[in-house]
Formats: structure tokens, C-alpha cells, sequence
């Protein structure tokens, strides 16, 4: 990569300022306006459009184009078509790509899930181009290819991916924040857009050790595994210096995301040992989630070329910290205002406080909601396990806030507020720093953080679609029933004295998800409890608030979901739980019937030698006994556990309902599972190392 990242940044990015050189001046101002009020693109300007886009394409090397889409698998997907045409009458060929082919696209849509919505033999689907994500060029083994970004929908119309719903919340939270914005006062905004920085965690493994893993190789995490002598108990490796073998994976990573205009930030070792994070600068919601994938596929292309693989599963090693995904969101009007910018002091800035009650609101009526958009199989695993928000949502918001909120609710004004202050450093050649009036709370599933709200649930598998989507509709909604208070109040010239009563009827009646303590005691799951506040512990406990009666009304109020995608949505979950456990159990299954139990039979075998050439020798062999028996016992239990989970699955595959499916898993296989993990780990630190046929721990997570 050249040196200069200013001009190596975006280079495989069909940005605008690439547009305004190769479009004429009317296609090109045709094509902003559409970006910015949408509407459907004149088929002669998507023509030009598409020349141009196929030019600066082939020009660095692209053979091929795809519509880059996000099914509901929550990956990405692409299907390639190459620009030749038929040759001429003299053989050469040609190489087109016309406005039709850019904006729209037919991928059979029956291989993907759709929770009902199609049928296995209605194949039609349509991609469409969301000229709000730019088209980029990505490098592979398969060369340069164009990849244009889209919605993907069904024949009838539904919504198939994760795009589309999110394009619908960011235009109904648009539309609802800006009558706010104009009821304070900021005529001149036109647009509010929903911003999000995300911090992605992974681990790397060696590729060599990944292979040798069954459990890695089909499932994506470990299952089974003894712990390693060490772990993270040191807190040695969090923001240690890097190894050099992670330095490099990690400066090609930031190459290849620049490239393609993703603004790769921050990199630092996390917690556990081989778990790292890379974080990207703000953007669109859209753009955010679109990069984000890129950053996932990326991670592991790349990986490869340094003989690792990364791994994206939210608990890939038991006992030590598993990965997640922070959603730093935020919402920003086109003339450059943070909504959710305090100023000088919170409780002087009394759009902020308004705002701030109004998400408080949100957030406490769909708790539920926000809770299953960060659901995925790996997260069950991973919340509340005193290194990640538990599956309670609350809203942490600091001492500063907390002690406004208080005012407000107690006497409805804030004559005060909590200033940081100075923190004295004590050596006389350091400078005193300034203290901020708030601590963090890396316990808080949603916290407030000095200038937007962290929504640290999310797992690192996860698409930042889904949560993104649920808060920005969740905001809508709440900016939606304000403004026809307060536009009716306005008209009536009781506007202020109509702000102020929301904000302490907001605070008032929605304190209860406010919760700025320790969330991984346990007092706090009981205080939680007497709230009323919902625990939804596992991804199919919180799939039912997808389609119940409030989410129905919600999303169908902004034209985000019908109910019948609700439902859908909510099949797919049912299905995507039973699959991925019917995975790791085959897996579990196969391991231990073919890897671990027969190598524990021939160190019992080994043993049982030992014992009979010491007692032929007169020799003391109660210690080789007492080995032997122990190893003997350990097998029983792990073939007894390993019929157990058999039965277990062949009785999950005999139920047709899906949702019955998937609490049987969850309640029977997921069970069985822990049986049958439990004596194997037993057996691993029993067992000699030279006969264990699985990599230890050890090796996996230091041998990177």
C-alpha cells in the first residue's frame, strides 16, 4: 500500500467526488437529488451512470460486478456477472453494463431464509441499489469486483435482508426528530440521521490448531476445551503491546478497509489472551452497518494470509471473556447539531434534557424489543457473564445525569449540576487533568456517554442492522407522540411550559429503567425483577417481542415491518436457534464418539498395562489404580452422556413446530451438551497430552 493513507484512502470506493469527474454536470446533480429525496432514477441517467461506474471499474481492474446484498443469514451475499457481452462480427469482445443492470438485479431468493414469506419453489427475488451506500471494488482470489450495495425483497414485495428495514426506521426517525428540531427553533434543518461508530472484538487462532478442531472448523467456537493454566487473570494482555504476527494481520486489515472507505480507527488487544478489537469513525447508520460487514469479511479474508483464522463467535473460549459489539449511536441534524450533546451544563440545555427523556421512554417501553435485536445464538453465552451487560436492558447515565433526572422528578427543575472538576495526578511533571462529571459503566447494556448512548449488548457476529433499526423506530415513535403534544401546545402559545411538564412526566413515569450500579451482581437481577423490568435471557425467550401487540403497532405505524415480516422474522430466529445447536451437537457427538473417547480408551489401556507389569513385578501399583480408575470412570460418564445428547437429538428432529423445536433444544440438547462437556474436560487434564487429540487451550489462545 502507498504510504500516503490520504490517498490510498477510498480508492476502491466510486465516491462522489469520482462521480462529479466522470459524470456530466446534469446527470451528476440528477443523481445528488435522488440520493438526497429519493424517487425512482431516470433510466437514460442510470445508463450514463452505469457507463461511467463500469469505466472507473474496469480501469482498476474489475472483470465482474455483484449486487452485494444482507440476507437474513446475517452475512453478506453476492452473486457475480462479468461485463462481456456477445462479441461483434468480428469476434472482439464487448463489455457492457447498462442503468437496468446497476439498478436492479434478479438473485433466486429461494436458498435464503425467509421465515415463511416464500416457498422452497418461488425462486424470484429483486435487489435494488441504495445509492445511499456507495459501490466499491473488492479484491480477492477471484480478482476485482464491483459490488453495488442493495436492498434485497421478494417477489411480493417483503422486505428479505437487513437493509431495507434499516432505511425504513432512519427515514421514520428523520421524519419524527425533525419536527422536534423545528419546534426548538433550528428552522434551517432539513434531515436528522442516525450515527454510529462500532467497536468490533474477534479472537485469532492458528490456522494450523483451527483445523485440528472440529468444533471450530463447523461451529465457530469451542465445545469442549479444559482451561489453560493461564487465562485472563493477570489482566495482562488488555491493551498489551501487540505480537508482532498480530501486528501484521492487523496493519493489512487497515489497508484493505481504507481502500475500500472503511475508516478503520482504533486497534488494541482486548481482555482475553488473542482477543483484539478494531473500532471505526462515525457514519451513517447505513454506511455503519454496510462497513461493518466488510470490517467481519475482511477480518477473515486476511486472516488466512497470516495462517490464522478469526474468530467472530461471541464465546469461543470458555472461562475468559467473550467478544461483543459496541454500538456507539448517536443523532445528528444536517446542519451539524448532536441531539444528544449536552452543552455546558445538562440541565441549561433543555432540547437535550427533552431529547434525553424521550429515548429514556423508548427504551423503557420496548426493552424487550432492543433486548432481542442483539440476539443471536453465541450472545446466550456471553451476557452475564460478568464480562458483558446482562439480558436486562437499563440505561446508565452517570452521576451528572442521574442527579438532574432527580431534580426534575422531585421538584420538576434543575438548579444545579455536577461539574468534574480536576483530577490531581500527584506528580509535579505531569499536568492535573480535567475530570469528567460522570465515571464510565461497563456493565450497562445501554450508557450514556458524554455525547450519545452505548448500546453494549450487541454480539460480534451480530449485523448492526437489527438494533439499529429497533432504535431508531423505538425514537420515532417517542419523538412522534411529543411532537403532536407539543406542536398543539405551540399553536397555543404553551410550548416551554409544555416541554417542561414532558420531561418530568417522562422521567417520572420511566425511571425505573435507569440503573446506574453494578449490573453483574446478583441483587441486581432481583432489583430488576421488582422493577418489572423483563430478563429475557436467551435469543428465543426474547424472539416473541417481535410480533407482539405493541411491536405490531410500532413498526407498522412508520412503514418499517408488516406483521407478516414481524412474523417471519420471528420463524427465522425459531429456525436459526434449532440449526445452530443441531450443529454444535452433531459436532459434540461426533468428537467424542470418534476423538475423545476412544484416545481416553487407550491411555485407560496404557494404565491397565502399567498396573499389571508393576503387580507381575511385586511393585506398588495403588497409584495406577487409582489413575486407572479414574479415567475408566470419566469414560462411562462421558458414554453415558454421549447417548443421552444422541437421544436427545433424535428427539428435537422428530418436532415439526419450530418454537417447540427450539425450546427443546435449548431446554434438552443445550443440556445434554453441558453433560456431556463436562466429563470430556475432566478427562483432558487426566488424560496424557501425547494421546489427547484436540489441541489444549493453551495452544490455541498463546500459540497466535
Amino acid at each position: 500500500m502507498n504510504d500516503n493513507i490520504e490517498q490510498e484512502f477510498g480508492r476502491n470506493v466510486f465516491t462522489l467526488s469520482k462521480m462529479r469527474e466522470r459524470l456530466p454536470k446534469d446527470v451528476y446533480r440528477e443523481l445528488l437529488r435522488v440520493m438526497d429525496e429519493g424517487g425512482d432514477l431516470k433510466i437514460a441517467t442510470a445508463n450514463v451512470v452505469a457507463t461511467a461506474m463500469k469505466g472507473w471499474a474496469m480501469e482498476n481492474g474489475a472483470t465482474h460486478y455483484s449486487h452485494w446484498f444482507q440476507p437474513l443469514t446475517g452475512m453478506t451475499a453476492e452473486k457475480h456477472d462479468s461485463f462481456v457481452s456477445n462479441p461483434d462480427e468480428n469476434g472482439r469482445m464487448i463489455t457492457e453494463f447498462s442503468g437496468k443492470e446497476l439498478i436492479k438485479g434478479e438473485p433466486d431468493a429461494s436458498s435464503f431464509p425467509s421465515g415463511g414469506l416464500r416457498a422452497t419453489f418461488e425462486a424470484r427475488g429483486y435487489t435494488a441499489w441504495d445509492m445511499t451506500s456507495p459501490p466499491f471494488l473488492k479484491e480477492s482470489s477471484c480478482g476485482a469486483t464491483l459490488c453495488i450495495p442493495t436492498a434485497f425483497c421478494s417477489y411480493t414485495g417483503e422486505a428479505l435482508d437487513k437493509k431495507t428495514p434499516l432505511l425504513r426506521s432512519m427515514e421514520a426517525l428523520s421524519d419524527q426528530a425533525i419536527r422536534i428540531v423545528h419546534l426548538f427553533g433550528n428552522k434551517d434543518a432539513k434531515k436528522v440521521t442516525p450515527m454510529v461508530g462500532p467497536e468490533q472484538e474477534y479472537f485469532l487462532v492458528d490456522e494450523g490448531l483451527f483445523k485440528k478442531r472440529q468444533d471450530l472448523m463447523f461451529a465457530g467456537r469451542t465445545l469442549f476445551g479444559a482451561p489453560a493454566p493461564k487465562g485472563q487473570e493477570m489482566e495482562d494482555h488488555y491493551f498489551g503491546v501487540i505480537k508482532e504476527r498480530v501486528g501484521a494481520f492487523m496493519k493489512e486489515l487497515n489497508e484493505e478497509l481504507w481502500k475500500m472507505g472503511v475508516t478503520a480507527k482504533t486497534q488494541h488487544n482486548e481482555a482475553a489472551p488473542a482477543q483484539h478489537e478494531l473500532a471505526c469513525i462515525y457514519e451513517t447508520a447505513n454506511m455503519a452497518a454496510d462497513h461493518n460487514q466488510l470490517v467481519m469479511e475482511t477480518m477473515k479474508r486476511v486472516a488466512v494470509h497470516h495462517n490464522m483464522r478469526c474468530l467472530l463467535n461471541e464465546k469461543p473460549y470458555a472461562g475468559v471473556n467473550g467478544s461483543g459489539k459496541h454500538n456507539n449511536w448517536s443523532i445528528i441534524t444536517d446542519n451539524g447539531v448532536n441531539l444528544l450533546e449536552p452543552g455546558e451544563t445538562p440541565n441549561d440545555n433543555i432540547q437535550f434534557l427533552f431529547v434525553l427523556s424521550c429515548i429514556i421512554k423508548a427504551v423503557d417501553i420496548h426493552a424487550d424489543l432492543l433486548r432481542q435485536s442483539a440476539s443471536v445464538p453465541g450472545n446466550d453465552y456471553r451476557l452475564g457473564s460478568s464480562e458483558a451487560p446482562p439480558a436486562i436492558i437499563s440505561v446508565f447515565l452517570g452521576e451528572q445525569l442521574e442527579d438532574v433526572v432527580a431534580q426534575l422528578v422531585e421538584t420538576g427543575e434543575a438548579r444545579r449540576s455536577k461539574t468534574g472538576g480536576r483530577l490531581s495526578t500527584g506528580v509535579r511533571t505531569l499536568p492535573d487533568l480535567a475530570r469528567d462529571a460522570t465515571d464510565r459503566n461497563r456493565t450497562s447494556p445501554f450508557a450514556f456517554t458524554g455525547n450519545k448512548f452505548e448500546f453494549r449488548m450487541v454480539g460480534s457476529s451480530d449485523s448492526l442492522s437489527s438494533p439499529n433499526t429497533v432504535l431508531n423506530a423505538i425514537v420515532a415513535e417517542a419523538f412522534c407522540d411529543a411532537a403532536d403534544i407539543l406542536e398543539k401546545a405551540a399553536a397555543e402559545g404553551n410550548f416551554d411550559m409544555a416541554v417542561h411538564d414532558m420531561i418530568k412526566e417522562n422521567l417520572t413515569e420511566h425511571q425505573r429503567i435507569i440503573f446506574n450500579g453494578d449490573g453483574y451482581s446478583g441483587d441486581w437481577q432481583q432489583e430488576a425483577e421488582s422493577r418489572g423490568l423483563p430478563n429475557l435471557r436467551t435469543m428465543i425467550d426474547a424472539a416473541g417481542a417481535l410480533t407482539t401487540e405493541k411491536a405490531v403497532k410500532l413498526f407498522g405505524r412508520f412503514g418499517i415491518f408488516t406483521e407478516k415480516e414481524l412474523i417471519s422474522r420471528r420463524e427465522i430466529i425459531y429456525e436459526t436457534y434449532s440449526k445452530t445447536l443441531n450443529i454444535e451437537a452433531l459436532t459434540m457427538i461426533d468428537m467424542a464418539g470418534k476423538q475423545i473417547i476412544p484416545a481416553a480408551v487407550r491411555y485407560a489401556g496404557v494404565l491397565s498395562d502399567c498396573v499389571n507389569s508393576l503387580s507381575a513385578a511385586g511393585a506398588d501399583s495403588s497409584a495406577e489404580k487409582e489413575m486407572l480408575s479414574e479415567v475408566t470412570g470419566e469414560i462411562a460418564a462421558m458414554m453415558k452422556a454421549l447417548k443421552e445428547l444422541k437421544d436427545a437429538e433424535t428427539s428435537a428432529q422428530e418436532i415439526a413446530d419450530e418454537e417447540k423445536k427450539a425450546f427443546f433444544y435449548r431446554d434438552r440438547v443445550r443440556s445434554a451438551m453441558d453433560s456431556l462437556r463436562e466429563p470430556a474436560d475432566r478427562l483432558e487434564m487426566l488424560v496424557d497430552s501425547s494421546l489427547w487429540p484436540l489441541p489444549a487451550y493453551g495452544e490455541l489462545m498463546f500459540e497466535v
